[in-house]
């Protein structure tokens, strides 16, 4: 894509997984206007050519696409329908690329009331990898929307990830990925329970994933995740506890809303409610091992 057909970029949520995107699109030309709602948080995109603006209208007023990648489906409302919202824009972006988690329901809902108010087309596409895929263009997206919309954010996309896929209409992304949380959510607490097994029964645990690799235990979890637990390597955080608590959470509610009763999920939900209640909020998802820990230890202090 030559430098004068890239559309000008906004991009509501500088986090974790956000400032590492922006920082992608920078390196790739895009122009970027910036957002966040601790604007403290765009010292870390701002140095590197992103430019700050005072709201998400103010961004929506500035760009021809908006971005987002926040917190929770909440967070999205604000920044699409507030006041000073992407909604209060005028004539704002003609597409908005919603890269957050959130409620597949509440997502259709948000589209649906933007494009009536601006007649802005929206792609849920919420993402997994982490922030160093993210950074490198590698991570993995999950779409939803029109197949006309997807085919405008195709282009800008495919440049941020290694993979990416349109699973439906509005929501299917959302949809996916709380699959996909799933998934990840309770095989975090089963990476923990192997390597505190692990270490309990006295073997190599560092050698677990060269042992296992190729087998039907093998995935990315065991070689990139695991090594990681072993390592006890939780700086930087790469995702927060209370956001995968958060997300599991939110499986938990939509299986239930389906009528359906999943008690893995369920056991995942409750062991990062413990972690999270012992205040780590704010460190690293893989850290949840440190509750394993915890545990063995009252229990030895039961024992005395």
């Amino acid at each position: 894509m030559s430098a004068a057909a890239r559309p000008r970029i906004g991009f509501l949520g500088i986090g974790i997984m956000g400032e590492a995107m922006v920082r992608r699109l920078l390196d790739l030309g895009y122009p970027v206007t910036v957002w966040n709602l601790e604007p403290e948080r765009l010292d870390t995109v701002v140095p590197h050519g992103a430019v700050a603006a005072e709201s998400p209208a103010a961004v929506a007023a500035a760009s021809d696409v908006v971005m987002l990648c926040v917190l929770h489906m909440q967070a999205v409302e604000r920044c699409i329908l507030a006041e000073d919202g992407v909604s209060a824009a005028g004539a704002g972006p003609s597409l908005v690329i919603d890269f957050s988690t959130a409620d597949p329901e509440g997502t259709r809902q948000v589209a649906a009331k933007l494009k009536a108010l601006t007649g802005a087309g929206w792609v849920d596409a919420p993402v997994s990898g982490g922030p160093q895929l993210a950074r490198n263009g590698g991570m993995t997206v999950l779409a939803g929307g029109s197949e006309a919309d997807f085919d405008r954010a195709k282009p800008i996309i495919e440049q941020m990830a290694g993979n990416l896929t349109l699973m439906g209409p509005v929501g299917a992304g959302q949809t996916t990925k709380i699959i996909n949380q799933a998934i990840v959510g309770t095989g975090y607490v089963v990476m923990a329970e192997a390597l505190m097994l692990a270490e309990a029964a006295g073997i190599d645990a560092a050698r677990l994933p060269q042992c296992l690799a190729g087998g039907h235990a093998d995935s990315s979890l065991l070689q990139r995740l695991y090594p990681q637990m072993q390592q006890r390597a939780f700086e930087p955080p790469a995702s927060y506890a209370r956001q995968l608590l958060k997300d599991l959470k939110a499986v938990k509610e939509f299986a239930e809303g389906l009528g359906l009763d999943l008690r893995v999920i369920g056991q995942g939900v409750q062991r990062y409610k413990d972690y999270v209640g012992l205040g780590h909020e704010m460190t690293d998802s893989a850290a949840v091992v440190k509750l394993y820990e915890h545990d063995a230890a009252e229990r030895a202090k039961a024992k005395a």
